[in-house]
Formats: structure tokens, sequence, C-alpha cells
């Protein structure tokens, strides 16, 4: 391979302009706005519209940067999927699946540890909202797809037995582990280190 041939393959990724740098800020924005009147106020009996005013937009505007209202709650959770998926890859290859699936999900820990009240007030939300739920549920199953080949390497899974279903039950489980410890974590309100709840959920599998 030549020199230039090889600068190319190591050219960094384009940072994002500016345009798609104003879409994040207002999208984040929308969120914060959103998420203030549904736990004050409750999911259902907040609007599209009361939302968009209070973000400064128009309804159209608003449903140009979310589908559904759903998502602008649930805005941040592709990208939480994607950063407990780099977490797992990281993880040493000599570490058990099951042990850097519960070390891979300390991104989320320590999210919800810098912020416990609003991590709880999101999760509560979440928890009494059935399509909130539905939508939740319908995230993680993206977040699956994105773990599951890390999780069968690890495994040595060989791509031609695409019937081998280890690696997806691994990673099925650990998720509904997380949802168990999310549960019980709004359940004893916050009382309990998160860290702790999660140990005890993926503990439970191991015993």
């Amino acid at each position: 391979m030549t020199d230039s041939a090889s600068a190319t393959n190591h050219t960094p990724p384009k940072p994002p302009g500016l345009r798609e740098r104003m879409r994040a800020t207002v999208r984040a924005e929308v969120t914060e706005v959103a998420l203030r009147l549904f736990i004050d106020q409750g999911f259902d009996r907040t609007t599209a519209e009361q939302i968009a005013v209070e973000a400064g937009l128009s309804r159209a505007s608003l449903f140009r940067y979310f589908g559904t209202k759903e998502d602008i709650v649930l805005a941040g959770l592709e990208g939480n999927g994607q950063q407990v998926t780099e977490a797992l890859a990281a993880r040493p290859d000599e570490e058990r699946p099951w042990v850097a699936l519960r070390r891979a999900f300390d991104v989320l820990v320590q999210v919800n540890k810098e912020s416990p009240e609003r991590a709880l007030s999101f999760l509560r939300l979440l928890q009494q909202t059935p399509s909130l739920r539905a939508r939740h549920l319908e995230k993680q199953l993206l977040w699956q797809e994105q773990m599951v080949p890390e999780i069968a390497r690890r495994l040595e899974v060989s791509p031609e037995r695409p019937e081998d279903p280890r690696a997806a039950a691994l990673v099925a489980a650990a998720l509904a582990c997380l949802d168990a410890a999310a549960r019980g974590w709004v359940a004893c309100e916050g009382a309990v280190p998160l860290a702790d709840v999660l140990d005890q959920a993926m503990g439970a599998l191991t015993e």
C-alpha cells in the first residue's frame, strides 16, 4: 500500500457542519422543554402544541425534528445504545461475555449517577406511560442488533452458523436485567445505587 493510500484510509471523519450542529442544539432544547412538561403535567396531558410554543417553534417545525411525541422523550436512546456498544467492544478480550456486558452498562450507570433526580423522573415517566414503554422496547431491539456481533465474536460463533442463538440470548438477557434494575431503582427512589441493583439483577442469572 502506498503512503498516499494509507493516508486516505486514515483520514479523520469530517466534523459535523453548522447546519447539523444547529439541528442537534434545537433537538436538545426541545427535549429539555418537553421532559419538563411531561414530568410536570404527565405525558398524555402534554400536547405537541404546548411543547412547540414553549420551545419557540411551530407545530410543523417540531415534527420536522421529531417524528412522534414519544421520540422527543427517547431521542437520546440511540446515542446511549451506541455508547454501550462501543464500551462493550473496548472491554478486554479475555473477559467473559456476561462480565463484559455488565461493565459496558457502566456508561449508563455513570450518566444516571451524574443527575439521579433527573434520571429517576425520566425512568418513572417511561415506566408509567405504555406508549413510551413500547417505543423504548423498539429502540432496545436496535441496541441488541448493535451488541450481538461483538458477543458473537467473543463466543467465537462462526458467521456460517447464523442459527447459533447464544449471543442473541446473552444480549437479550442482559437488557432484560437492565430493565429490571431500572424498575427496582425507581421503586426504591434511588436509595440503593443503580450499580448495586444492576449487579443484583445480572448476578441472579449466574447463581
